[in-house]
């Protein structure tokens, strides 16, 4: 799945971070692009989106420079497809941690924020992590000036969140970046 990224990466100030795409989204191309996915509903609730996006046939061009205009971008810790994401190894999510450690060293967001604790414990070796905002220095080679957050994986397989319990982190953490 392709990534949603600006051309000026100085412009970033939140990358959102996946686990991996689902099959439904792989196949449109599209973040969060399964049917019923709290994903899109929460953000809009949070107002990080004007509208709820639809990507259940692909991001369109619209919604896209939205998000880029906002210095919203997206990404994912493991590039490969699957229906679940438990279906991933160890070695895929470390290796996918590594990679954004590298991609944030690259861009420089004011933040990131992973979608889903378990992933995020595994990826960067923390298996104690709880979800918010994270001390920059547990994570080895993090830069020091670029916030990280967990917030839940906003499918609707984790039962224990809803799109009002999500909005609320999204919110939080939009709070937090730098004023524009």
């Amino acid at each position: 799945m392709d990534d949603i990224l600006p051309v000026d990466l100085a412009t970033v100030r939140l990358l959102i971070v996946g686990v991996n795409p689902g099959l439904w989204t792989a196949a449109v191309n599209a973040p969060f692009a399964r049917p019923g996915n709290r994903f899109w509903p929460s953000l809009q609730r949070a107002g990080l989106t004007d509208d709820i996006v639809d990507a259940s046939r692909g991001l369109s061009a619209p919604d896209e420079q939205q998000l880029l205009r906002r210095g919203i971008a997206l990404t994912n810790l493991v590039g490969r497809a699957t229906a679940r994401a438990d279906e991933l190894t160890t070695s895929e999510l470390r290796d996918g941690g590594r990679r954004i450690i590298e991609r944030v060293h690259e861009m420089r967001p004011d933040a990131v924020a992973v979608a889903g604790i378990t992933a995020f414990r595994t990826a960067f070796g923390l298996p104690k992590s709880k979800l918010g905002r994270q001390e920059a220095g547990t994570v080895r080679g993090w830069p020091e000036d670029v916030d990280l957050w967990v917030v839940p994986q906003p499918s609707g397989l984790n039962a224990h969140e809803t799109i009002d319990t999500l909005a609320a982190k999204w919110r939080e953490v939009w709070d937090s970046l730098p004023a524009e």
